[in-house]
């Protein structure tokens, strides 16, 4: 399938008991499988938005880089999960699917980093980070836990058997 679409097939980790599901920048995935880790490797700047319905027992996970699909609305008809506001409007339908309810989402992120721009002239994470708050708050979801800023990439994962959020980042682990 096509980079960008959130149910792209998944291949099995070397644990037999779990599933890795690999998160690209610019992808989303989301799975019913409770066996399933959603995995996203080297997150900057770009923001990771991991959803979880506990009743449902579905989740899904956000690998976006730019705040708004209005800087390149071409691109963003090409790959929505490039921008903040068309991908979690992409992977909030993807999960409802699954049978998520919106108001019974868990919520929580990581990225955000000061990567490649010391002077600030960019502030590509802040704005990231800015974006996908307003997109929350539009859609009535709060934040339960978030690990942003810094100036270090972080692999993030999600576990599809509680909803655990774990961030790794120079080999430290810090549950979120």
């Amino acid at each position: 399938m096509v980079s960008g679409t959130c149910n792209r097939p998944f291949t099995p980790s070397s644990d037999e008991s779990s599933l890795t599901i690999v998160v690209n920048m610019s992808d989303a995935r989301v799975s019913a499988d409770p066996r399933a880790i959603l995995a996203t490797y080297s997150l900057g700047s770009c923001i990771a938005v991991a959803l979880y319905d506990p009743v449902a027992r579905v989740g899904g996970l956000l690998h976006c880089q730019l705040p708004s699909s209005t800087l390149d609305p071409e691109r963003a008809k090409q790959n929505p999960m490039m921008f903040a506001d068309s991908g979690m409007q992409a992977i909030l339908e993807e999960l409802t699917a699954l049978g998520a309810q919106t108001k019974r989402l868990k919520v929580k992120l990581a990225g955000a980093a000061q990567m490649l721009d010391d002077g600030g002239v960019f502030n590509i994470g802040r704005r990231n980070h800015a974006a996908i708050r307003k997109l929350l708050w539009q859609h009535g979801l709060f934040i339960d836990g978030e690990d942003v800023g810094g100036s270090k990439p972080r692999n993030v994962y999600l576990s599809l058997s509680d909803g655990a959020v774990t961030c790794r980042s120079e080999n430290v682990e810090t549950a979120v």
